[in-house]
């Protein structure tokens, strides 16, 4: 029984010294949910808080005229003022939104996790510097991926 405690005492010891906190889970929650609310709601301040400036966004499109496809980038700066102008009309999304975070691994410094909105999903990783979580990647496809046309 002593060695039972001695062993979950290093396992729970472990998981602690080398596991995000949970300030670090709300945190990366929280720059995923600044993403699509900038969204939902036109705020470009809110887009950029959650945005490292070097952040890429990438999707697969299909080239009309060939029919081939091909990867799209997106800019940090396209994606601030996409939040400034995307939903200005209130039509883009219902009026509750979708917005499902799914943590898939965490580390002291790095982040990977999954977005689920109304028409898409959004892959992402996201790192730490200097005490902030910033999205860097994001990789994301419509739910219909026929759609990417």
């Amino acid at each position: 029984m002593k060695s039972f405690y001695i062993f979950t005492l290093l396992l729970l010891s472990g998981t602690w010294c080398f596991s995000q906190t949970k300030q670090d889970s709300i945190a990366i929650k929280q720059a995923a949910l600044d993403y699509i609310e900038s969204q939902h709601t036109p705020n470009p301040a809110q887009m950029e808080r959650a945005l490292h400036p070097r952040m890429v966004k990438r999707t697969f499109w299909k080239d009309k005229a060939t029919n081939k496809d091909y990867l799209r980038e997106t800019s940090t700066e396209s994606m601030v003022l996409l939040a400034e102008s995307y939903n200005r009309n209130k039509d883009k999304f219902p009026p509750v939104p979708k917005k499902e975070v799914k943590l898939l691994d965490v580390s002291d410094r790095t982040a990977s996790l999954k977005l689920i909105a109304d028409d898409w999903i959004d892959y992402m990783h996201l790192v730490k510097l200097n005490g902030t979580w910033k999205i860097i990647n994001v990789l994301w496809q419509y739910n219909d991926s026929s759609q990417h046309k």
